[in-house]
């Protein structure tokens, strides 16, 4: 590549950022109670894009809309990662023909590549990200990396903790790795990740205070009756079930588990979280909607009971 296209790929992404970017990064108003304007309370209620990853990206945006949603955090099967100005221009498109904003993207790995994790930023960049999900090597020359590019770009990095023997499996992996660190280096709190590695996702959104860049809601309930696993034996995907042979938790419909919801919301709302509240929804992969819409009900009776 030459230096004068080089100069004109970074003066597009700029550009991207400014006009995609403007709205996701504007400050949010206080959050509020909710009402028939905003259900959510002031709360930016997402979808992880994975929990429709059965559809293609047309069909996911479609379904997002009917949903009521108006932000999205991404995965790669929907939009894949590219610099590419005409690929930037195309997913942009989509967003804003459907009227969603892309808030996060993720999950993505990172090593102590500058030149990978450039271009990593420079989507983020291009696309208005407000954080990226991302799993980093546990290594002092990651971080002193990751340390570089949230200073360049602006953009933080969300430590997505990934259930048992995750490389961040427990709040403490994510604590001792951020602390000291830039304050942009935070985490993005898997609240389901967190109970199937039998943590508290409440304690983590308030001992991470300061550095939470992102949310993923999910629930999930333990199931130790040998009977009641023998019954799920034969409704559940053989990954689902040797899970829950494995651990004794099932991912289940948020409000139907052990997640403390309102509680989550109360710990969000004390940090004036104003990033994506992303709900995840792994089950059903081929029929999610009808689970999805008994999730954001949740969602939307837990937000009334903060006042």
């Amino acid at each position: 590549m030459t230096h004068s296209s080089t100069i004109d790929r970074r003066t597009f992404l700029q550009t991207a950022a400014l006009t995609t970017g403007a709205l996701a990064l504007r400050p949010t108003s206080v959050l509020c109670a909710a009402d028939d304007a905003d259900p959510y309370g002031g709360f930016k209620m997402s979808i992880q894009s994975y929990s429709l990853r059965a559809f293609d990206v047309d069909t996911a945006l479609a379904h997002s809309q009917k949903l009521g949603l108006k932000y999205w955090e991404a995965f790669s099967g929907h939009i894949p990662m590219s610099t590419v100005p005409a690929h930037i221009k195309e997913q942009r498109a989509k967003l804003d023909d459907a009227g969603i904003t892309l808030l996060a993207y993720g999950v993505l790995s990172f090593d102590d590549n500058e030149t990978k994790a450039r271009e990593i930023f420079d989507f983020a960049q291009a696309m208005g990200l407000v954080s990226i999900s991302a799993n980093p090597k546990k290594e002092d020359a990651v971080f002193d990396l990751l340390g570089r590019m949230v200073e360049e770009y602006g953009i933080p990095i969300a430590i997505h903790n990934h259930g048992p023997n995750a490389t961040y499996d427990k709040i403490d992996d994510v604590v001792t790795w951020t602390k000291d660190r830039h304050p942009l280096i935070g985490a993005c709190v898997d609240t389901g990740h967190y109970l199937r590695s039998d943590e508290d996702p409440v304690e983590a959104i308030e001992r991470l205070q300061g550095r939470v860049f992102g949310v993923h809601l999910k629930d999930v309930k333990t199931i130790r009756d040998e009977a009641e696993q023998a019954r799920l034996k034969k409704e559940l995907p053989k990954n689902a079930f040797d899970r829950l042979q494995k651990e004794g938790k099932l991912m289940t419909i948020l409000g139907e588990g052990e997640l403390d919801v309102p509680g989550c919301l109360k710990a969000l709302r004390a940090q004036n979280y104003d990033r994506s509240l992303s709900l995840e929804y792994e089950e059903n992969e081929q029929n999610p909607l009808s689970d999805i819409e008994v999730c954001l009900k949740t969602v939307r009776e837990a937000v009334k009971t903060l006042g």
